[in-house]
């Protein structure tokens, strides 16, 4: 009895949790539903409508369904910070004080480096990337653009780039838990470069440019995290 009672308590405490999380993120939803997501759909297609393309929607319930996803992915950002207090507030109690400060460092690192990412790949590559697409294809068709297809463009080019951005932080990581050196990442440089242009197909649109997009800043990035392993490895040695 003594046993399950803990068990018991992570439970209900984890299914409080949840629901609060969920709560925050359909109230947020319904607000940018109902109020915001118009504006927010102009504000993400402006990349298009400053070369004078207008979207369009292909099916009867797409224009609908996208004006629903968006608002999904705004409610749990503008959501989040009450989702990250309730994780917090869930693990909090299984850490050490040593533990909670660095949790506390490397969490809010990797998320600053993440947006950081998003923030730089929509002010200084994306719109290059649109205007390379429509540049190049100006004499092959006129460009008539679903909406849903954009969005997923949007993210599937957006995202990638957050995620690269936190690479220094998993090299610090692994590297002050021994898993690797200084050495060892200068060593597998070649291997990395084929890894991360493999990475970056998967992760990006189908196309070259895209790609290549992705690959140069992780192959920066993690430059930037040989020298992090490089401070960090004399401090343990």
């Amino acid at each position: 009895m003594n046993d399950t009672k803990p068990l018991l308590q992570h439970f209900l405490e984890l299914r409080k949790r949840c629901i609060v999380s969920i709560a925050a993120i359909i109230t947020a939803f319904v607000i940018v539903f109902y109020f915001f997501s118009t504006r927010l759909l102009n504000f993400i297609t402006l990349p298009l409508k400053q070369y004078g393309v207008e979207v369009i929607y292909t099916t009867v319930s797409e224009a609908i369904i996208t004006q629903l996803k968006i608002s999904f992915v705004a409610g749990v950002i503008i959501a989040s910070p009450v989702i990250i207090w309730q994780i917090w507030k869930f693990i909090k109690p299984a850490l050490y004080a040593k533990e909670i400060r660095a949790f506390k460092i490397y969490f809010f690192l990797t998320l600053a480096l993440f947006l950081s990412g998003v923030v730089f790949c929509y002010t200084c590559i994306y719109n290059l990337a649109i205007k390379f697409f429509l540049v190049s294809s100006k004499n092959l068709a006129n460009p008539l653009i679903s909406i849903d297809k954009y969005l997923n463009f949007m993210l599937s080019f957006l995202l990638p780039f957050g995620a690269a951005f936190d690479l220094p932080v998993i090299i610090y990581i692994t590297t002050k838990i021994g898993l690797t050196t200084p050495q060892m990442l200068i060593s597998k440089f070649k291997y990395v470069v084929l890894l991360i242009f493999i990475v970056a197909a998967i992760l990006t649109p189908p196309d070259v440019l895209s790609q290549v997009m992705l690959a140069i800043p992780l192959l920066v990035l993690y430059g930037v995290g040989i020298l992090v392993a490089k401070k960090v490895k004399p401090a343990e040695e």
